[in-house]
């Protein structure tokens, strides 16, 4: 049994070959950030991969805390 990685789209029909492409360029773009990491703070590849996970859950933190801040409080 072969498990779905990614939930499809809505509205969108996508088959086999388009989620393998569209994975393909998520792996080439995460390497590229990874390895432009690595290479400026001359670092090792997991070492980049920690810092590129530790930036994304910045970003994401950020991101709830503007979300908490913009959204009315349900006591109103």
């Amino acid at each position: 049994m072969i498990a779905q990685l990614s939930l499809p789209l809505a509205g969108r029909a996508g088959g086999f070959v388009s989620d393998m492409i569209r994975w393909f360029i998520m792996v080439a773009i995460y390497d590229i950030c990874i390895g432009t990491i690595a290479s400026v703070f001359g670092v090792s590849r997991i070492v980049a991969c920690f810092i590129f996970l530790g930036v994304l859950m910045l970003i994401s933190f950020a991101g709830y805390i503007l979300r908490q801040r913009m959204s009315p409080p349900a006591d109103q």
